[in-house]
C-alpha cells in the first residue's frame, strides 16, 4: 500500500467496517491524455478539505464505519493481469460483506469491480454516468480498454441491466446498438428519469459507476477525454438523493486526471462527489 491519508470516519478497522474504500491507481489503456493513475492519491490529499457532514443529506461521516485499505499495488504492462488483480481485491471486499467504493483510475477499473460484486448479487443492475458510451466491442483490436467497459459488464449482466445518463460521445454504432438494440437503457445528454429509477429497480442490487467527464469540462476540467456540454454539479446532486432511495452495494468514481487542472478545483469537486456517495450508500446500510 501507498503511505497516505486515510478516509476513514471515526477510528474505523476493517472487521467493523461497512464500507471499504480502495484506491486503483491504473490507465494504461487510455485512448487520449493519461493522467488518471494519481486520481486516488490527489482525492484524498483534498479530502480533508471537506467538512464531514453533508448539508444536502443532512448526514455526518462521522456516524458510519468506513475502512480505507489505500492503493492497490498493481503490475506494470500487463492488461489482463491487472484486471486479474483488481478482481481479487474486490472479490474479497464483497465475500466479507463489506460495501466497496473504488477510486480510479481509468473507467476501465469498473469492469473487475462490477464483475466482483455480480458474482455475489446475480440480480445486479448498474447505473452509469458517463460523457461517453463505452459501449465497442473491440478498438484498436482490444477489448479491454476504458472505451469498452461498459460493453464487458454487458456480457454478463445481458439486456436492460445498464442504464445510462449524461452520455453524448461515441460511435454511431454504439448508440444504435444502446437505443436501437435495446442493450442498455441510454439517456443521452442529462439525468432526465434518474429519480425514477428508485420505482423501477425497487428492492434490487445496485452499483454506481460515475464517470466524472459527464461534468462539463467548464467545471471538470481535469480528466483525460473532457466531452463539452456536459451537467452541471447542481444536476448530478440529483444522483445523491436518488441514492439514497436505492440499495446500493458497490460503486466508483473514475477518470480523474489531476495535471489537467492546476487549479485542483476538479479534484475537490471529484472529493465532494466522493463524500455526497459515500452518504448516501451509507443512509441505507
Amino acid at each position: 500500500m501507498y503511505s497516505m491519508p486515510k478516509i476513514n470516519s471515526k477510528d474505523s478497522d476493517y472487521k467493523s467496517a461497512k464500507m471499504v474504500v480502495c484506491g486503483i491507481p491504473f490507465d494504461g489503456t487510455v485512448c487520449y491524455r493519461p493522467g488518471t493513475r494519481f486520481g486516488p492519491k490527489h482525492i484524498r490529499n483534498e479530502f480533508y478539505a471537506l467538512e464531514t457532514y453533508s448539508p444536502l443529506l443532512d448526514l455526518d461521516l462521522t456516524d458510519y464505519d468506513i475502512f480505507d485499505i489505500g492503493d492497490m499495488d498493481l503490475p506494470i504492462g500487463d492488461t489482463q493481469l491487472v484486471m486479474d488483480t483488481i478482481f481479487k481485491c474486490a472479490q474479497r471486499i464483497v465475500k466479507d460483506d463489506k460495501i466497496p467504493f473504488f477510486i480510479g483510475g481509468e473507467h476501465l477499473v469498473s469492469f473487475p469491480c462490477i464483475k466482483a460484486v455480480y458474482e455475489k448479487y446475480q440480480d445486479l443492475y448498474v447505473i452509469h454516468l458517463d460523457a461517453h458510451t463505452d459501449t465497442r466491442d473491440i478498438y484498436f483490436d482490444n477489448k479491454l480498454s476504458h472505451a469498452n467497459i461498459i460493453r464487458r459488464c454487458w456480457d454478463f449482466l445481458g439486456d436492460g441491466k445498464v442504464y445510462q445518463f449524461g452520455i453524448r460521445s461515441g460511435s454511431r454504432e454504439e448508440f444504435y446498438w444502446s437505443l436501437k438494440d435495446a442493450h442498455t437503457i441510454m439517456r443521452k445528454f442529462d439525468l432526465k428519469g434518474i429519480s425514477l429509477l428508485p420505482e423501477k429497480l425497487k428492492d434490487n442490487n445496485i452499483y454506481v459507476t460515475v464517470d466524472l467527464d459527464v461534468l462539463d469540462p467548464s467545471i471538470f476540467p481535469g480528466t483525460g477525454t473532457p466531452e463539452a456540454g456536459g451537467i452541471t454539479y447542481k444536476e448530478l446532486e440529483e444522483l445523491f438523493s436518488v441514492m439514497c432511495r436505492l440499495n446500493i452495494v458497490g460503486a466508483d468514481i473514475v477518470e480523474l486526471a489531476p495535471d489537467y487542472d492546476k487549479s485542483g478545483v476538479s479534484t475537490i469537486v471529484a472529493a465532494k462527489v466522493l463524500r455526497e456517495m459515500m452518504l448516501s450508500i451509507l443512509t441505507k446500510n
